[in-house]
């Protein structure tokens, strides 16, 4: 045993000063994908406004965030935070809770007045944005501050699209929705509401539009054949909650059933709860597990006493009472009927069955296609037309605030790149990081901060927002949860396990180099990065 170990070590005083030719690989320092900010549909820089909260510059950290998304303070609370279930953290302990901090960075700056920065200069071209709903609010936000003058034509009194009248107020208060909003409208964008684009082709040459963004949104609720009387009360779920925005609010009776499975299904059951409804109940055709609403909000919903009649179907509705019928799975897991019937009481029926889009303003508009009531869009986001583009609702995809934001900016960028006769190009992603690359080792267990919520009781009766914030303190420890996968942070670990002096540390913010000339290409310092932000290659590359 005394020879190799006398060998292993004569040969490593022998290449103190050089490596020599036997290398096969060498170390490299990269910058990788978290995963957060791969899974976000409105492609923010998550962990870089992550860094900047845990160091407590939260005006930085908002303004990282706001290059990609203008509605921290909205999206903190209506988001469903896919960038969680993917967070890399979520394998240690439990995810970073990105959303709850988001929102702490979206209400300071409502409360400090933060604003943004007015474009450099005007490129003198004019957009037509129709639609003041997510979509075409981060459209117009993108295109303002790149410096093309944005008219938004909104047919509603009022602005935020389903953000107002879909979203409750007890998940979305309407003061954080106007502030957010009217820091958009401070750039210059102009907003004329109450104005229906009857024909869009009408409306840009009537105003001189070099270009057009289309983001009407999904405000037809869907209907089913329902046999019913006379006396009957149905309405749809889109109607209910729009109307929740009007000073009179809709009378539904004390016994409410909403029929569907979706989050607008939860959100008009709450809302009659929250109405003064005894008794609400939602049948819906499917199991729980094949439900679409989001299992955070069922849950919620069944705490704040809602019925759910699983795997049944309506057949007929009568003033006063309604016909379900038992369902039940097929061996390929389609709801078949039994033949099973049973009567409950219900003052009113509401359908929440889906939304369509009013395409009526493309009727003769040459070159579109529509398929299954959506405009077909190019990887550009422009329609077959030329200079209209569209996005939200309006277009195949997940309808959620957060893909509608998302849209916006990538319509925004393409429509500025075809504007200046460019064609716009997105930057070349890096690699993922997954957790088998990371070696937390130092990291000790720090659950998820848990953000508080309004009491039961409340919830039933009250509009009040249900879910509350985190203060400074919780979200700074929140933000600190980060393990920076994929991205050096300095914690300067490869520096002190480098057995041969090879890792240069070049100041604060500026990271480090490796010297090759002392690099003999253990990998010890991979093994040892905590955050997956070294990686082996073969020599001759």
């Amino acid at each position: 045993m005394d020879k190799p170990f006398a060998i292993t070590l004569d040969l490593g005083s022998s290449l103190a000063n050089h490596t020599g030719s036997w290398r096969t690989s060498k170390p490299v320092y990269l910058d990788r994908l978290p995963p957060c900010n791969a899974g976000c549909p409105a492609g923010e820089n998550i962990q870089g406004w992550l860094f900047h909260a845990e160091s407590g510059d939260y005006e930085q950290a908002w303004r990282v965030l706001t290059v990609d998304n203008p509605f921290p303070a909205i999206m903190g609370r209506v988001c469903y935070h896919p960038c969680e279930s993917v967070c890399n953290r979520g394998k240690l302990d439990s995810a970073v809770g990105i959303n709850s901090v988001e929102r702490f960075l979206g209400d300071e700056a409502i409360k400090r007045g933060w604003k943004f920065d007015a474009p450099a200069a005007s490129s003198g071209k004019k957009v037509l944005v129709v639609g003041a709903g997510p979509s075409g609010l981060s459209a117009a936000y993108h295109l303002a501050r790149s410096g093309h003058s944005v008219e938004i034509h909104e047919a509603g009194p009022l602005t935020g699209g389903m953000m107002r009248f879909g979203i409750p107020k007890y998940r979305l208060p309407r003061d954080v929705l106007d502030a957010e909003v009217q820091r958009i409208l401070n750039l210059g964008v102009m907003l004329k509401l109450n104005t229906k684009v009857a024909n869009i082709e009408d409306s840009m040459r009537a105003g001189n539009f070099d270009a057009a963004f289309l983001a009407v949104g999904a405000h037809i609720g869907k209907r089913a054949f329902i046999p019913a009387g006379d006396a009957a009360r149905i309405v749809d779920a889109v109607s209910v909650l729009r109307s929740m925005e009007g000073e009179d609010k809709p009378m539904l009776g004390r016994r409410v059933v909403v029929y569907g499975g979706g989050n607008t299904a939860i959100d008009v059951a709450r809302t009659a709860k929250r109405l003064g409804a005894t008794e609400t109940i939602i049948v819906y055709r499917r199991t729980r597990e094949k439900m679409p609403a989001h299992d955070s909000e069922v849950e919620e919903a069944l705490q704040e006493g809602i019925m759910i009649k699983w795997l049944s179907t309506i057949k007929q509705a009568e003033e006063g009472s309604l016909t379900v019928e038992k369902m039940k799975l097929d061996d390929k897991g389609f709801p078949q009927p039994t033949g099973e019937f049973e009567s409950i009481a219900a003052d009113s029926l509401v359908l929440a069955l889906g939304q369509d889009v009013d395409l009526s303003l493309l009727q003769g508009v040459s070159g579109l296609e529509i398929k299954d009531g959506t405009v077909q869009v190019g990887s550009n986001m422009m329609t077959g037309h030329k200079g209209i583009f569209a996005g939200g609702d309006m277009v195949p995809s997940e309808r959620t605030v957060t893909a509608g934001v998302g849209h916006g900016k990538k319509a925004a960028r393409h429509i500025d790149s075809w504007l200046l006769g460019t064609t716009y190009q997105s930057a070349a992603k890096h690699e993922p990081v997954s957790f088998d690359m990371l070696n937390p080792w130092y990291y000790t267990g720090a659950p998820k901060t848990m953000s508080p919520m309004l009491d039961v009781i409340r919830r039933q009766t009250s509009f009040d927002e249900v879910q509350g914030g985190l203060d400074e303190s919780n979200a700074l420890f929140e933000a600190r949860r980060c393990l920076s996968c994929g991205n050096c942070f300095e914690c300067d670990n490869c520096y002190g396990v480098c057995p041969d002096s090879a890792v240069i540390k070049l100041g604060p913010g500026k990271r480090f180099k490796f010297n090759y000339d002392y690099c003999k290409g253990c990998g010890m310092c991979v093994s040892e990065c905590p955050c997956g932000a070294i990686k082996m290659i073969p020599e001759d590359i």
